[in-house]
């Protein structure tokens, strides 16, 4: 049978009177940018995510964008992040003219190995930015010692891991910031972008409602240089429909990521391993990536067999031809280009069917045995 790697309309025929009545409420008010709708979601965000504060914007990219001009990065401005990542992450940074400087991942987690940041701070440094990849924390406990300790600023980029935990804790509540995305593909997402900002600090919290409006501090007074960063009424009702939703669609992930693991031990594919679910995590599976030797020939193999699967990320961040100018060199930072040469993602979405993960796995065990 077709498995496709991301089905919403699957999703979608579950919710599909909440989510026109929603809309229509909007359509019947007639008030498109932020308004009750987007405080609404902005508070049950925050609530969700264990914050103060939640402050709405246009999409993921704007809220880590958003987040360092809140923190007033400037030219030359080290930011210490991870290669292996969506562009997002690292070209945010790039945008205000700051420097990325990377830090290879942890080769169980994919997530940033603490233990190398150290090394790369200078008096330079600002800020770190964690990213919780594929919907699993990163190891938070050394990050955050590392911050308050040098005093930088940390902000989380939870963008795939909105519900996460470590320890009993939310992503986006360990930082000074944290920055989420409703893209639709992810496990909140929109019709549409759109993103969040989420933060315990008052003041960080207003300087983004500013930045998001111009830096309007009342209606054609600006007292800084912001952009158009708002988040759309229309997205934000179809959230507030999808959040009362989303810890039972994660509770279908994990179901499925806990299958995936069950059927591939049971067939001990020596040239297929999973990347590791860490110890006192809420791990939401934002996406379920495997590693395999022949992993091209792989994913040709299974898309011409109509199984949906994609690879998350194909060229490590330093090797992009936008930062030759950083001048970092193939094999700098082995454990992402590992990963970047090896992984896979599988179709993980709440919808998916035992049988259609029996289909998956039975056709990657058929490739390596032919």
């Amino acid at each position: 049978m077709a498995v496709p790697l991301l089905d919403l309309k699957a999703q979608y025929v579950t919710i599909r009177e909440e989510i026109r009545a929603a809309v229509e409420r909007v359509l019947e008010s007639q008030r498109f940018i932020l308004g009750p709708e987007v405080e609404s979601l902005e508070s049950e965000v925050a609530a969700y995510s264990a914050c103060q504060y939640g402050i709405g914007v246009s999409s993921g990219t704007d809220a880590l964008l958003v987040a360092l001009m809140a923190i007033d990065i400037q030219p030359g401005d080290e930011i210490i992040t991870s290669p292996y990542t969506f562009f997002a992450s690292v070209g945010s940074i790039a945008r205000l003219g700051a420097r990325p400087v990377f830090v290879d991942i942890d080769p169980l987690t994919y997530n940033l190995d603490p233990a190398r940041i150290e090394a790369v701070i200078t008096p330079r440094t600002r800020a770190i930015i964690p990213v919780h990849l594929f919907g699993q924390m990163a190891d938070m406990d050394p990050i955050l010692e590392i911050a308050a300790r040098r005093n930088l600023f940390l902000i989380e980029d939870a963008a795939q891991a909105i519900g996460a935990e470590y320890k009993g804790k939310r992503a986006g509540s360990f930082g000074h910031l944290g920055c989420f995305s409703f893209f639709p593909s992810k496990n909140l997402g929109g019709y549409g972008d759109g993103g969040m900002v989420t933060t315990n600090d008052a003041q960080l919290a207003q300087r983004i409602r500013q930045l998001r409006s111009h830096g309007e501090q009342s209606k054609y007074e600006h007292t800084r240089v912001g952009g158009n960063f708002r988040l759309d009424a229309l997205q934000a009702a179809v959230l507030r429909v999808k959040l009362q939703h989303v810890d039972a669609w994660t509770t279908a992930r994990q179901r499925n990521a806990d299958t995936y693991r069950r059927l591939f031990a049971s067939q001990k594919l020596g040239e297929i391993s999973l990347l590791v679910e860490a110890p006192q995590r809420r791990h939401i599976y934002h996406q379920f990536v495997v590693q395999s030797t022949h992993r091209d020939t792989l994913l040709a193999t299974l898309q011409h067999q109509g199984i949906g699967t994609a690879i998350y990320y194909p060229t490590p961040l330093h090797l992009q031809p936008c930062f030759a100018s950083l001048h970092y060199q193939r094999g700098a930072f082995p454990h992402s280009e590992y990963a970047a040469r090896h992984s896979l993602a599988l179709p993980i979405y709440p919808e998916l069917t035992p049988a259609m993960q029996e289909e998956v796995v039975q056709a990657i065990v058929t490739f390596h045995h032919n």
